[in-house]
């Protein structure tokens, strides 16, 4: 089955530095290599798979980590014009997000549009929050100074993927003298889930109500924890800013992936929160392997007409500028001697 993939990355040479190490130095040297291949081998690896089509995002912290608001902007220009040049040389196998620099949230809003109007992209994917000042400061993105940007993404029906970072090193005192948890042991699921909730309980999506927001790792948690996160919130009285209960932005504000979490029982949890149709596939390249997911995935005690709704239905239902064709079983390697 061809499958359409969401959570695939790369990077450009002069990022390399900043991805933070968090494996061995051997597999990380891999994972940099793969990072930087936006060709044969990266397409090879799809093929193996069964996967049409990938939406590949800049690998964290990418803009996010970024001090300078002025270099924000320019670098994020730069890394989605050069990923709009990719897509251009395979647009049958490859689509984007885009990179955004909500430093400036007025500039993240224009260069979304301009990504999604002009370049053809399907969205932004943004690796959770945005430092300010220095290493050590971030903003999240359920203030105020945001909802210029989340308006034009809702008013442009695009989602927003919100992709894990480790949390700000004040934040970090619990995790003193256990380096093995940073990454994504469990860093990455507290500080993602963490940030969605500050978006739904913020009253975000009572303001804007059609907007869409994807986390990856089948929900870092959220749909196995949200009843008693809404059931004691609702008790929370003059503290609570939303209208509606947090299940509601969970089913209807919310979309998650298989990325990075190849495991039947948690996706059929998944499912009985949040129902097939708010789940999409993703592998989570190169940190994973493409390889391993679409083993699982192909493989799992699934439902014929679930696991085409995971693996390219829904994809196409949200991103309707996807090209004709993908996702409905073609052979995956005939689509790329078509497009290399």
């Amino acid at each position: 089955m061809g499958k359409i993939a969401l959570e695939e990355h790369f990077n450009l040479p002069e990022f390399s530095d900043e991805v933070p190490q968090y494996v061995s130095p051997e597999i990380m040297k891999d994972i940099n290599r793969r990072l930087l291949d936006l060709g044969a081998e990266r397409l090879a690896e799809m093929d193996a798979a069964g996967i049409d089509f990938s939406l590949l995002s800049l690998t964290s912290p990418g803009i996010q980590g970024k001090i300078d608001p002025k270099r924000a902007v320019a670098d994020a220009a730069r890394t989605n014009d050069t990923l709009a040049e990719v897509v251009a040389t395979n647009p049958t196998r490859f689509g984007g997000f885009a990179a955004l620099p909500l430093q400036d949230p007025a500039a993240a809003a224009a260069e979304l549009e301009r990504c999604v109007t002009q370049l053809g992209f399907h969205g932004a994917l943004v690796n959770g929050y945005t430092n300010i000042k220095d290493a050590d400061t971030g903003w999240y993105y359920d203030h105020e100074r945001f909802w210029t940007f989340w308006e034009r993404a809702e008013a442009l029906r695009v989602p927003v993927y919100l992709h894990p970072r480790d949390p700000l090193a004040g934040n970090q005192g619990i995790y003193e003298g256990h380096p093995e948890l940073f990454g994504a042991v469990w860093t990455f699921t507290v500080e993602t889930a963490t940030h969605a909730l500050r978006l739904m309980t913020s009253g975000l999506f009572d303001r804007f109500p059609k907007l869409t927001v994807i986390l990856g790792h089948l929900g870092e948690t959220l749909p196995f924890n949200m009843w008693r996160i809404a059931h004691r919130a609702a008790a929370m009285g003059d503290l609570i800013k939303f209208d509606k209960p947090l299940t509601h932005y969970l089913l209807n504000n919310f979309y998650v992936t298989t990325s990075g979490n190849f495991h039947t029982q948690t996706l059929n949890a998944t499912m009985a929160e949040m129902g097939a149709d708010r789940v999409l596939y993703s592998s989570d390249y190169p940190y994973e392997s493409m390889r391993e997911a679409s083993d699982w995935f192909d493989n799992a005690a699934l439902n014929d007409n679930d696991r085409a709704k995971i693996g390219h239905l829904n994809a196409r239902r949200l991103f309707p500028n996807i090209p004709e064709g993908i996702g409905h079983g073609e052979s995956a390697p005939e689509l790329g001697r078509r497009s290399r």
